[in-house]
């Protein structure tokens, strides 16, 4: 109460006039207002002196503020030159030595010089003349209304004010008093209360106080607002934090710590993986459902299974292509005798990767008989280009879900196997082979086939979508290698995706060299034997070819010689041998039996035989047709799973010897008078085509003539009604399947003359070419001249000889 009846006798306080010496007491951050009472803590000794003094003789003080606190005995340039002019109140003896002073302010002045630095500073100053201004003035009161607006929203703002000193000032009616306390109460730079000090009109210093008051009150509006939404953030964090601390508690109670150590794993792992943002988008989803999911759930086993292969797929893992040319070509021929399409093939799209890297890899579909190589072909060329290699089989696959996985609302889903194959190599550009291609089906399951043309298509490829994933996989890097035993079970649209690449039968050389470099060295590996204990010639490897293993590969071949390499592991580890030298004459008692024979001379040893060169899925083989005739109506009968076009090949033969019965020495009555029976040996296997029609033609006329047909002739072409010879096709496996049976000759259409150029060299001078138009050209070569009876086939034959 006591301060308080100062303050208010402070507006009235006299103020001497003109210049005085008085004691000058720096300040640290501290500005002095008048009517302001206020406890100073006093530490200078300097200082603590001359509060004592003055106080004992009742003299006033000027106190200055300090331009720079950190100054510990300031001077004259130290100082700012206006202050207040202060009474000491009280003096109060701290524990420390220090003292504590309570003054009062009186009124502002100037300080003009310093007078004396010893005991403490004291100087001359000069009041500074002030115009007191009326609370009346309509724009004084209008400033004084507003800043007392202002103080009641500031003390709202500022829940720790000290509503004492508020009411004070709220109190104070005159106007410089109200705006001295106010300015003493605000929390301003030191710099800015100084200018407020040193403004002498009121008016301006009132103005300057509600600038001032706004600016505070937007900074606290501001810094609360800011408080307000850091406290909401830390709330919600510490909310989180206790209950996930209370989760952790009671999953560590039922036992299931561990699937929370597993989603961390997860997160762990999902951060460290280079993925597709739309993919990484997907697994935090799912990865968000997980952390929230009991493990009891069934759907946790499901989310955690795909998380799984989310993570695991190699969505920018590469391999780098091994792209030097001679390395890769020299590791396909170490690897493969032969097959030069193929590796020109191979090696053409690593040049072209070479000199654009960017190339989409090539889809190949490797088309041959089997045990040529085409599945090993393809971990060959995985090893050369430096890639993974994965395989799977299509032989037999008929649900579409193999292709392009399950969708995971079914129990046990799992991605279709191109996916599965691509997680299991680690590299999103393997070599994949797609084995047995042909023999894909189809049921009420789907057509896997269809599922394959977007695989296999290298524009749609870049963003393949598997039932299971539900993302988009770019296989375009990947080497797609089919392998199919024929082309005609392949969807056409599907066959249009692949390059087709046809590998052929190997012929006699080409299986020595095969056995020689590399199967027979892997059956003495596989058994034990060194290259010193077993010997083998080539012509011993031609003889088990030949008497043993006639096929388009090499697998029979194989197993041949493991037969011979298990017989030579008998004796030398009976102790028999040391070394065993397998001839000729021995296989034998390595082999079995002796499966093939040379029949071809021995078979046609009758009118009514002839041999004809059929294309299979296995490669090309030699067909017998026999016929026969009995008395009867003129009934043909057709056995031997002789389907439909082979059937009407013989119907069109019969037409055309009844036609031309006359000119080919045939009985124009024979269809009333005969039966005729047509035969196709080997009866268990279906037959069809109509390449059959020059040999049934053949055999037909020399039935009814009498005359035999050549025994080391094969033959194939169509026939018509009118005795043309038209082209077929797979003449390549047809001719090397007679230059394996032994035959000498081969009668082809004039049409296919082209396709003599895929046939070896080497075939090509073992066997005679008879390239023919017309079927009266076929019965000139075919049938020998003895036992001709027309006079046209008589001048056929005499021409024919002259010419030779």
């Amino acid at each position: 109460m006591q301060e308080n009846d100062q303050a208010q006798q402070g507006s009235q306080m006299t103020r001497e006039t003109g210049q005085v010496n008085v004691p000058i007491l720096p300040l640290r951050n501290i500005v002095f207002f008048p009517g302001q009472i206020m406890p100073l803590f006093v530490g200078r000794p300097s200082s603590v002196r001359l509060i004592e003094e003055a106080h004992q003789a009742q003299r006033p003080v000027l106190v200055l503020t300090q331009r720079d606190s950190s100054v510990d005995s300031p001077h004259t340039a130290d100082l700012y030159t206006k202050g207040t002019v202060v009474r000491v109140v009280k003096i109060y003896t701290m524990p420390d030595g220090s003292k504590s002073v309570v003054v009062q302010g009186q009124y502002r002045a100037e300080f003009l010089r310093m007078t004396d630095e010893e005991p403490y500073l004291t100087g001359d100053i000069q009041p500074l003349e002030e115009e007191i201004p009326s609370i009346e003035d309509v724009e004084v009161s209008a400033l004084v209304s507003n800043i007392r607006q202002q103080l009641k929203k500031l003390e709202q703002l500022l829940p720790d004010s000290n509503p004492e000193q508020l009411n004070l000032i709220m109190n104070t009616q005159e106007a410089e008093t109200f705006a001295f306390l106010v300015a003493a109460m605000l929390n301003l730079p030191v710099p800015e209360k100084q200018e407020l000090l040193e403004t002498m009109d009121m008016k301006e210093f009132l103005n300057k106080l509600v600038v001032a008051l706004s600016k505070i009150i937007q900074r606290q509006e501001l810094s609360q607002k800011i408080q307000a939404e850091v406290q909401d953030s830390i709330n919600k964090a510490q909310r989180e934090y206790f209950l996930r601390e209370q989760l952790r508690a009671i999953k560590k109670e039922l036992g299931e710590e561990k699937d929370q150590l597993e989603v961390d794993e997860l997160k762990k792992k999902l951060e460290d993986i280079d993925m597709p943002e739309e993919v990484r988008e997907v697994a935090e989803k799912e990865l968000n459902r997980l952390s929230v999911m009991s493990p009891a759930a069934a759907e946790y086993g499901v989310t955690r299974n795909y998380l799984d292969w989310l993570l695991e797929m190699p969505w920018k893992v590469s391999t780098e292509d091994n792209l030097e040319i001679s390395a890769v070509k020299k590791q396909l021929d170490t690897d493969h005798y032969g097959l030069e399409n193929v590796k020109n093939r191979i090696l053409e799209f690593l040049a072209v990767r070479k000199l654009k890297n960017d190339m989409r890899g090539p889809i190949l579909c490797f088309v041959g008989p089997p045990g040529v190589g085409k599945t090993s072909l393809g971990r060959s060329i995985a090893e050369a280009m430096g890639r993974k290699y994965v395989r799977f089989s299509l032989g037999g696959v008929r649900d579409e879900a193999e292709i392009r996985g399950h969708r995971r609302t079914y129990i046990g889903a799992l991605p279709g196997r191109v996916i599965q194959s691509i997680k299991k190599a680690g590299s999103n550009n393997p070599v994949m082979v797609l084995d047995e291609i042909d023999k894909v089906g189809m049921d009420f399951r789907g057509d896997p086939t269809s599922a394959l043309l977007e695989v296999l298509d290298p524009e749609q490829n870049v963003h393949f979508s598997d039932h299971y994933l539900e993302v988009p996989f770019d296989l375009s890097n990947v080497l797609f290698i089919a392998t199919a035993n024929t082309l005609d079970t392949i969807q056409p649209a599907l066959r249009d995706r692949m390059e087709i690449i046809e590998i052929p039968s190997y012929i006699l050389d080409e299986k020595v060299h095969i056995a020689r470099q590399h199967l027979l060295p892997k059956q003495r590996e596989e058994h034990g034997i060194s290259g010193k204990q077993l010997v083998m010639s080539d012509d011993v490897i031609s003889d088990i070819i030949d008497r043993y293993t006639r096929e388009s590969g090499v697998r029979n071949l194989e197993r041949k010689l493991a037969d011979v390499c298990r017989g030579a592991a008998l004796r030398i580890a009976e102790g028999k041998a040391k070394r065993v030298t397998v001839k000729k004459e021995d296989l034998p008692d390595y082999i079995s039996s002796r499966k093939y024979y040379p029949e071809v001379a021995e078979r046609i040893t009758s009118p009514g035989i002839a041999t004809g060169l059929a294309w299979t899925p296995v490669g090309g083989d030699i067909l017998f047709i026999e016929a026969t005739k009995m008395k009867g109506k003129g009934r043909l009968t057709i056995t031997g799973q002789v389907r439909d076009v082979m059937k009407e090949s013989v119907q069109a033969a019969m037409s055309y010897i009844s036609a031309n019965a006359k000119e080919l020495g045939v009985p124009e009555n024979f269809r009333d008078t005969l039966d005729i029976h047509v035969h196709v040996p080997a009866g268990a296997v279906p037959k069809d085509g109509p390449s059959a029609g020059v040999t049934m033609l053949t055999s037909l006329t020399s039935l009814l003539t009498g005359r035999v047909v050549r025994n080391d002739l094969g033959m194939t072409g169509e026939i018509t009604l009118r005795g043309q010879v038209l082209p077929i096709g797979g003449i390549k496996e047809k001719v090397l399947a007679a230059h394996r049976a032994g035959l000498k000759a081969v009668m082809m259409p004039k049409r296919n003359e082209d396709d003599l150029k895929e046939i070896p060299e080497s075939v090509r001078k073992e066997i005679t070419f008879h390239l023919v138009e017309r079927m009266d050209e076929v019965l000139e070569i075919a049938l020998p001249k003895k036992g001709r009876k027309s006079e046209s086939t008589k001048k056929s034959v005499e021409t024919r000889e002259e010419n030779s």
